[in-house]
């Protein structure tokens, strides 16, 4: 793609993708999987969704690279060994599901996982593999950790460098904050929500959609009533 890939863009010091930018892109990654997990005629698993296969064409992200993509098999069908172990050498590290390292199968709630993390990478700026991850630190539990209150602290310090139209517009002063607020807060909950460590307790992509929907709408002010409770401490 023409101007690279989410990786470059979140990594480099001469680039810097806006909070909106970040949003919009996130909300086409989870598209995407709910169309490979939910719309296609036979589901499809990615198998290896990180920040270098979003690839950006003017800002508009495109899931790349399905050199590990998996068909689903029916729900009756029987797995080979073969099937189940290709699990134990797909993904990468940091973003891989952890039941793939168990020799669990292949399925969807392992790319939710993956995109979980990719969402808490977009909107703090830390790869999960830096070296501050370890003892049992990892990005999801630091951002777990930094809900609610702390949130703001962990973010992208360059998450706002350039302000938006939507927020620079608004003149009700308690508005923008209390935007500037819930939104990173709700995407950390959504980011953490999808890589719980146990595939079950993992939110659905459809649901992450429709929350991520949600979240831009209050971004630009049309359902600002949702977060007039949320203050930032």
């Amino acid at each position: 793609m023409p101007n690279g890939n989410l990786d470059s863009w979140l990594h480099h010091e001469s680039r810097n993708l806006s909070f909106r930018q970040r949003l919009d892109i996130a909300i086409d990654v989870a598209n995407a999987l709910d169309y490979l997990h939910h719309q296609c005629p036979a589901p499809i698993v990615h198998g290896d969704l990180k920040p270098s296969n979003v690839l950006d064409d003017d800002t508009v992200a495109h899931v790349g690279d399905f050199g590990l993509a998996k068909l689903l098999p029916e729900a009756n069908e029987i797995l080979s060994s073969d099937q189940t172990s290709s699990a134990l050498m797909m993904g990468s590290i940091g973003y891989v599901a952890p039941e793939y390292g168990l020799g669990g199968s292949m399925w969807p709630q392992g790319d939710v996982y993956s995109y979980g993390i990719l969402l808490l990478e977009m909107f703090t700026g830390k790869r999960p593999t830096e070296h501050m991850f370890s003892d049992g630190l990892s990005l999801h539990t630091f951002s777990k950790m930094a809900l609610p209150e702390r949130v703001m602290e962990m973010a992208d310090s360059n998450l706002f460098r350039e302000s938006d139209e939507a927020i620079s517009n608004v003149e009700n002063q308690y508005e923008t904050e209390g935007r500037m607020c819930y939104c990173p807060v709700s995407i950390a909950r959504i980011g953490v929500a999808c890589s719980e460590e146990s595939a079950s307790d993992r939110m659905d992509i459809k649901d992450a959609v429709m929350e991520l929907n949600i979240i831009t709408e209050v971004f630009l002010g049309a359902g600002i009533h949702r977060e007039r409770h949320i203050r930032c401490k």
